[in-house]
């Protein structure tokens, strides 16, 4: 009886084998999902990281060359990447959002002076900012949508959108308002 080597199944995927694939997820899913573990902070995070390194292996299957006999070094240090980048994004998502503990105003007087306040604290940002930020936040446009306005690329008012939010929610966050 032979045994499937593990080049022997990057082989088999990189020609479309998808049962390969299966194999080769039987065969390591529990020990990514463990290594994985210490690395992301819940189980959707751990999820996501141990399916995209398997669609990372079959996507890469036709170009992998394996230093070694098994296919597990690489995969661990897919795993890893993918798990810092998850981290990364979620880390960045939480600067971008208010806290939930943010405390309701209590009458209309005090929401009308709280939106005051963060009204000219946009209006104080230089030129370019402010109108994204007018546009986007206040007026609800996309990013794609501000961006054909303003002649910006999209990436350029979501990268100003989020500063903008970080330095926002440091305003509504201090204590002397």
């Amino acid at each position: 009886m032979t045994t499937e080597t593990d080049a022997m199944l990057v082989r088999a995927m990189a020609t479309g084998d998808r049962g390969a694939l299966a194999r080769a997820f039987d065969r390591y899913a529990a020990t990514l999902t463990r290594y994985t573990w210490a690395l992301a902070d819940d189980r959707q995070d751990v999820e996501e990281v141990v399916q995209d390194a398997f669609l990372t292996l079959w996507q890469r299957s036709a170009t992998l060359e394996l230093p070694a006999d098994t296919v597990l070094p690489w995969l661990l240090v897919v795993c890893r990447n993918l798990a810092f980048n998850a981290g990364r994004k979620r880390t960045k998502h939480r600067a971008d959002e208010l806290p939930e503990t943010l405390a309701t105003p209590s009458d209309h007087r005090e929401a009308v002076e709280t939106l005051r306040w963060v009204r000219a604290e946009i209006a104080a940002l230089p030129e370019l900012d402010r109108r994204i930020c007018e546009l986007c936040l206040l007026e609800g446009h996309s990013y794609a949508e501000a961006a054909e306005l303003l002649g910006l690329s999209v990436g350029a008012v979501t990268q100003r959108v989020s500063r903008n939010r970080r330095r926002l929610k440091k305003v509504v966050m201090h204590d002397e308002h």
